[in-house]
């Protein structure tokens, strides 16, 4: 099993249904160092799916001082290839260290 740190939609119930076809399992936990903005998304199916626009991406700020709270979804690594197709070009995954200690995917700013 991977780790997906979701800090927005994919917390979604039915962005996860029709993402993942399941609710995900997962608990809640901290990333430090980034920070939270919006993005404008203009994938209309990721729009239809989150029923929202405007979708949170975060970036790095390097201070230790900032954090992002969020889930930690425990997922095969099928369902990474799926969020991925979920995730608009505007998001790049990368694998960090989160407060727990755990490792897991994460989609910041490109």
């Amino acid at each position: 099993m991977e780790n997906l740190f979701s800090y927005g939609t994919l917390q979604n119930r039915k962005v996860q249904i029709e993402t993942f076809g399941r609710i995900l399992n997962g608990t809640n936990d901290i990333l430090n160092g980034y920070k939270l903005k919006e993005l404008k998304i203009k994938n209309q199916d990721v729009i239809n799916t989150s029923g929202k626009k405007n979708h949170p991406i975060i970036y790095k700020t390097g201070n230790k001082s900032d954090f992002i709270k969020g889930v930690l979804f425990n997922v095969s690594k099928k369902e990474i290839i799926l969020s991925d197709k979920y995730e608009t070009c505007n998001y790049k995954r990368i694998n960090l260290k989160f407060k727990s200690g755990k490792n897991g995917w994460v989609y910041v700013e490109k």
